[in-house]
């Protein structure tokens, strides 16, 4: 067995010669377009990763606004201040300063309510109703009792009354 002798005809040269030519420039091209692709994808990375620290940022920005906006929000589902308002003293001819003072004698009866959140509020306004209407004003050397017409339970607790001789 031997190798044939191609070594000697000029068209196996040529070819064999045309394949190591070819091999070589359709290397140096693959070199060129690899590093073409691996420059702009390198490129592109670089901007993605810029764009995932803004991000990040603003991430943190958005939480920071969130924590305070919840921080916001607690506060305004409690109570934070009490209406109270006799709707009738002008039937009974009562003076601004004893309805006042009447308002003012049942805020401090259930000024326990203050800072309270709104579902603990709501779930004891039969409570706060009970209190009001158990009470007893005296005016003018007469006894009136309260009696709740509307209560609205928000961050105002808002409450309306209507006064009535006690009997």
């Amino acid at each position: 067995m031997r190798i044939p002798p191609y070594y000697r005809r000029p068209a196996w040269q040529r070819f064999f010669s045309g394949m190591a030519v070819g091999g070589a420039i359709s290397w140096v091209i693959f070199l060129y377009i690899f590093g073409v692709w691996q420059e702009k994808h390198t490129h592109k990375i670089r901007l993605q990763e810029d764009e995932i620290l803004e991000l990040k940022k603003d991430i943190n920005i958005w939480q920071q606004e969130y924590k305070e906006s919840n921080k916001r929000n607690i506060e305004q589902i409690t109570v934070q201040k009490i209406n109270v308002r006799i709707t009738n003293w002008e039937k009974y001819k009562l003076d601004q300063l004893s309805t006042f003072e009447t308002e003012e004698s049942v805020k401090d009866d259930i000024s326990m309510m203050l800072a309270k959140d709104l579902e603990t509020v709501y779930k004891s306004k039969d409570l706060i109703k009970k209190i009001i209407e158990n009470k007893r004003v005296k005016i003018n050397n007469k006894r009136y009792k309260l009696e709740v017409k509307e209560m609205i339970v928000y961050t105002t607790l808002s409450i309306e009354l209507e006064i009535n001789f006690d009997e």
